[in-house]
């Protein structure tokens, strides 16, 4: 019995050990740059192990995505830990994207790189990559809805655009001025689509 839960332990730490070192990587070197001997050897393990736990690298690729995308939700759920209105849940939005781009080693976003590298449609991560932005969204558009926006949904796909082409220039430029520009604009937006 002791055996069989070491075992399971050991695998699960070795599958969390990949998957974490598989993450920090695909973030700082990017996916194509990274290979699963060198994930295999940061990680302790062999590539037998790597492959026995994630089955390829384009599995490996879309659990960090999928693990991605839960921390994300649960680090902005923080952020929404307190408000009270759809404007205060908007303002969050954009706080949590300026704190994500003050972090040490903030490159953008890293669904936006996996997506500009992951060239075959039927991956898998895209389905990932592609569930989380649209999440972004209508997170947006409930934000502008309990805001009392006359126009929820347009408001929100313009939010959408000032944050994500925000976060692009914001890496681009290593300053998070873009951020603070787009959260004034939102403001200004929610301010003439609400009515008075």
């Amino acid at each position: 019995m002791a055996a069989t839960q070491r075992r399971t332990g050991d695998a699960r730490s070795a599958a969390e050990r990949i998957l974490t070192t598989a993450s920090q990587l695909f973030y700082e070197h990017g996916i194509r740059a990274t290979g699963v001997n060198t994930i295999a050897e940061r990680a302790a393990v062999t590539k037998v192990t790597l492959y026995a736990h994630f089955g390829s690298k384009d599995g490996l690729v879309a659990a960090h995505l999928r693990a991605r995308d839960q921390r994300w939700w649960a680090e902005f759920d923080e952020f929404l830990a307190g408000c009270t209105t759809g404007a205060d849940r908007l303002r969050a939005m954009f706080d949590a994207y300026q704190a994500w781009a003050l972090a040490g080693g903030f490159r953008g976003c890293g669904f936006v790189n996996a997506a500009t590298e992951l060239t075959a449609p039927e991956h898998p991560g895209h389905a990932i990559i592609n569930d989380h932005k649209e999440g972004i969204r209508r997170s947006l558009e409930a934000f502008a809805a309990e805001a009392g926006c006359t126009h929820p949904a347009e408001a929100a796909e313009e939010w959408f655009l000032l944050l994500e082409g925000a976060t692009v220039t914001a890496s681009l430029r290593h300053s998070t001025e873009p951020l603070h520009r787009a959260r004034r604009a939102a403001l200004r937006r929610l301010d003439s689509a609400s009515p008075q």
